[in-house]
C-alpha cells in the first residue's frame, strides 16, 4: 500500500487558494482512479481508497486539521496501516516554482511549509516523497506569505497552476507506480524559481 495526501486546508472560504492544490491535485486523481471520498471525523481525515492501473493500493488523504496539523491525521493512519514515510507521497505547494511546474523529491527539509513540518514532527522522519506544486510568488507582492497562500489565486496564473495541479497528479501516480527515481526522471525538469 502507498499513502498519497493531498495537503491544504478544509472549508470552502480555502478551495480555490494557492496553499490548496495539494487537496484539488489528490482529487483529480482519486477521481480518476474511481475513488470515492468518506469523512473520518475520528481520523481527522477525508479519506478514499482505489487500485492503480499496475495493481498497487492506493490510500488517499485529506486532512481536516487545516495545514499546520497535517501530521495529527497523517500519522495515526500511516501507524494503523503500516505503511513506512517511504511509502507516504504528499502533494503540496511551492511558492519558489513559478506556476505549473513540479518537483519531485524523495526527502527533505520542510522548507518553511507548517503542512510539511507538522509531517516531519509526527512521522518522526523526513524521508517522505514530495510533489511540489508550483503558485509562485505572485505578480503583486503581499505583505507575508501567509496573505499569498491563502489569497486568490491571480487570474493570469489560473491556466497554469491548472496544469500543475494536473502533472502532480500524473507525477504522483507514477511515484507509487514505478518508484521516486523513476518519477523524478519522468517529471523533474530545470529548477525553475518564481519571479
Amino acid at each position: 500500500m502507498k499513502i498519497i495526501v493531498g495537503l491544504g486546508n478544509p472549508g470552502r472560504t480555502y478551495e480555490k487558494t494557492p496553499h490548496n492544490v495539494g487537496f484539488r491535485s489528490v482529487d483529480l486523481l482519486c477521481a480518476s482512479l474511481g475513488g470515492s471520498w468518506r469523512c473520518e471525523s475520528k481520523q481527522k481525515a477525508d479519506t478514499a481508497k482505489a487500485v492503480s492501473p499496475c495493481g498497487e493500493t492506493l490510500l488517499f488523504i485529506k486532512p481536516t486539521t487545516f495545514m499546520n496539523l497535517s501530521g495529527d491525521a497523517v500519522a495515526p493512519l500511516a501507524s494503523f496501516f503500516k505503511v513506512r514515510p517511504a511509502d507516504v507521497i504528499v502533494l503540496v505547494d511551492d511558492v519558489n516554482l513559478l506556476p505549473g511546474r513540479i518537483r519531485i523529491r524523495p526527502a527533505g527539509s520542510a522548507g518553511g511549509h507548517n503542512g510539511l513540518k507538522s509531517l516531519i514532527e509526527r512521522l518522526g522522519s523526513r524521508d517522505f516523497v514530495r510533489v511540489r506544486i508550483g503558485v509562485g510568488m505572485g505578480h503583486h507582492p503581499v505583505a507575508n506569505l501567509a496573505d499569498r497562500v491563502l489569497g486568490k489565486i491571480e487570474p493570469e496564473d489560473e491556466a497554469a497552476v491548472e496544469d500543475g495541479i494536473r502533472l502532480a497528479a500524473e507525477a504522483a501516480l507514477c511515484v507509487a507506480e514505478k518508484g521516486v527515481d523513476f518519477a523524478m526522471n519522468s517529471y523533474n525538469g530545470p529548477e525553475t524559481v518564481a519571479r
